[in-house]
């Protein structure tokens, strides 16, 4: 999706509203989809003092599933996103500014790399999960298993002989 902002550049326009649904449930990340839910995106280029900024806000699901109890989840996500938009640069190696081509934001591309960066490292259910019992896989967030815990690892029986 290309945003023309040409007016906006030349100073026919003070402002742009962007308010759009995107779908991304195509796109796969880590083995997975995690945006099957549509994607809004809020927001307004604005010109002032001939600098014209990208200030957006976007909202979405993250379906996945917990990396512990491997239970599956879904978790809002909102990414609040400013940017300074410029046709030209003289250093082209400048992350403070997105440089546009013939005037145009290509708002799909910068929404999918937004997403992609703002995604958690580590997909939990909820923060305190318990995950799995390493013995028999029952989920501990449903309650204990019921194996013995106080068994231990052979190679350390050694460390409990010196207790005793």
């Amino acid at each position: 999706m290309l945003y023309q902002l040409k007016p906006l550049f030349m100073g026919e326009r003070d402002s742009l509203p962007i308010d759009c649904e995107m779908d991304f449930s195509g796109l796969e990340y880590q083995n997975a989809h995690p945006f099957q839910s549509p994607v809004r995106v809020k927001g307004e280029v604005t010109v002032s003092a001939d600098i014209v900024t990208l200030r957006m806000t976007i909202s979405t699901q993250i379906h996945g599933n917990c990396d512990r109890c491997l239970t599956a989840f879904v978790h809002s996500m909102e990414v609040p996103v400013e940017r300074v938009l410029v046709a030209s640069l003289n250093n082209e190696e400048n992350d403070e500014y997105l440089l546009l081509n013939d005037y145009q934001l290509p708002l799909d591309e910068l929404v999918e790399e937004e997403l992609i960066l703002n995604l958690p490292s580590k997909n939990l259910c909820r923060k305190d999960c318990r995950g799995l019992c390493p013995k028999c896989g029952k989920n501990l967030n449903e309650g204990l298993c019921g194996c013995r815990s106080d068994t231990i690892d052979p190679r350390l029986e050694v460390l409990r002989q010196l207790m005793n």
